[in-house]
C-alpha cells in the first residue's frame, strides 16, 4: 500500500505539475494522478524547486504547416481586411469549443501595431467580454506593456484559438489547428515588426513545432517577415512570480527590435 505523501514531496508535485501544463505537456503521465494535486492552490514554497528541463515531445496530431504570406495589405485598408477575417469566422461552429461559447474573442488593439502578443485561448473574463486578455492575467499584461514604454491601444492581440476551452484546458490540437489559419491572417493584415508569443501554446502552433520553453526563449525567431519572441504567458508568471525577470529579458529583445527604451521612473 502506497504511502500517504509528506507536505514538502506534495507541494514539490503540485509546482511540476503545473509547470508540465504551462509547458503543453497535458499527456505525459501513464499511471491516473491523484485530481487533488491537479486543482490544489498552490502555497508558498519554503525553498525553491529545481525542475529538469524536459526534452521535446511530439504533438498527438501533426501541426498543418502555417498558409503562404498574403499579400501586404495597405494601412488605410487594415481595420476592413479584418472586418473581412471577423466576418468570415461568424457565428462559428468549426470545432467543438463553440458549445460551451459566449461570446468569440476576435483580437483587440491597433491594426497597424509594430508590436503583437499572441496568447492561448479566453479565460472566464475574457468570454464574458468578449476580448483578450481583460482578467488578472491581462492586468499584468497590460503592465508589461506599459513597461515597455506602450499603452495596449498601441498593440496588437491575439490567441491561438478565439473561443474558451472547457475549464480554461489547454486547446485540443484539432481545436488549434481549426482557428490557427484565421489568426495567420490576421498576423499578414497588421504585419507587426515584432511577434510576442506567449506561452508553449502560443510559440508551437505559430512555430509548427513543440519543444521546451527554454529553448525557446532568448532568441529572435525569422517567422512570417516578422521577429518572433517566445516569453511567458502572464497567467504562468502570477503564478510563479519568480520568472517575471525571465519575462523582462526577454521583453527588452523586442524593446531593442522596436528601438523602444523604457519610461524613465517618476
Amino acid at each position: 500500500m502506497a504511502r500517504p505523501l509528506d507536505s514538502a514531496t506534495r507541494e514539490a508535485l503540485q509546482a511540476r505539475i503545473r509547470f508540465y501544463r504551462d509547458l503543453g505537456l497535458t499527456e505525459f503521465y501513464r499511471r491516473p494522478v491523484d485530481a487533488a494535486l491537479l486543482t490544489a492552490e498552490p502555497e508558498e514554497p519554503n525553498e525553491p524547486v529545481v525542475l529538469q528541463e524536459e526534452p521535446s515531445i511530439a504533438p498527438r496530431k501533426p501541426i498543418p504547416s502555417a498558409p503562404p504570406i498574403a499579400a501586404a495589405v495597405p494601412a488605410a485598408d487594415r481595420v476592413a481586411a479584418l472586418q473581412l477575417i471577423r466576418d468570415d469566422l461568424g457565428d462559428c461552429t468549426r470545432c467543438a469549443l463553440h458549445k460551451g461559447r459566449n461570446k468569440l474573442v476576435f483580437a483587440d488593439g491597433s491594426p497597424n501595431a509594430r508590436l503583437m502578443f499572441v496568447g492561448e485561448g479566453p479565460g472566464a473574463d475574457e468570454d464574458a467580454q468578449g476580448l483578450p486578455f481583460v482578467g488578472k492575467a491581462g492586468q499584468l499584461l497590460n503592465n508589461m506593456i506599459a513597461a515597455m514604454g506602450l499603452k495596449r491601444e498601441e498593440v496588437y492581440i491575439a490567441n491561438i484559438v478565439k473561443c474558451r476551452p472547457p475549464g480554461n484546458r489547454t486547446p485540443e490540437p484539432e481545436e488549434a489547428n481549426t482557428c490557427t489559419p484565421f489568426l495567420f491572417r490576421q498576423i499578414d493584415v497588421v504585419r507587426p515588426q515584432v511577434l510576442v508569443a506567449l506561452g508553449a501554446t502560443a510559440a508551437t502552433y505559430l512555430l509548427g513545432q513543440r519543444q521546451p520553453l527554454a529553448g525557446l526563449r532568448g532568441r529572435i525567431h525569422a517567422w512570417r517577415g516578422s521577429q518572433l519572441i517566445v516569453t511567458y504567458h502572464p497567467a504562468y508568471l502570477l503564478r510563479d512570480p519568480r520568472q517575471k525577470k525571465e519575462a523582462w529579458a526577454d521583453l527588452q529583445i523586442a524593446m531593442r527590435e522596436l528601438g523602444l527604451k523604457p519610461p524613465a521612473k517618476a
